[in-house]
């Protein structure tokens, strides 16, 4: 089993956003248990949850250090154009930038994962 989590969800988003990336982690972290190979991709606005997610009052935490070992990175184009970049660079993620879109800083990649067999799940 491979599956690619591509979590879009902006935290500002409120309860809805929180059940997002709590969900997508948990995913993870059930493909992680089975001996699956999984993702996590930040992308879109869902590249602000950095500090934040990292911290041990947040509801998502407790599974974000579960699988943070499974976070590929952070889309750099995302993170520049939502203003995420500080807080991923703070936290040491890898900047994803291998879909050069023109104009941009670059993308993450997701026909990679889908070409190298992944199922693509996004929250």
């Amino acid at each position: 089993m491979k599956v690619a989590i591509v979590i879009l969800a902006d935290p500002a988003g409120g309860e809805d956003a929180v059940g997002r990336v709590f969900n997508a982690l948990g995913l993870a972290y059930d493909v992680q248990q089975r001996g699956g190979d999984v993702a996590i991709i930040f992308q879109s606005t869902g590249t602000r949850w950095f500090p934040a997610i990292t911290e041990g009052g947040h509801p998502a935490n407790g599974l974000y250090e579960l699988t943070k070992t499974n976070v590929v990175g952070v889309s750099q184009g995302c993170a520049t154009a939502f203003g995420a970049l500080e807080g991923a660079a703070a936290c040491g993620l890898p900047l994803l930038n291998e879909n050069a879109v023109p104009g941009t800083p670059g993308l993450t990649s997701l026909a990679k994962y889908i070409a190298d067999g992944y199922q693509l799940v996004t929250f």
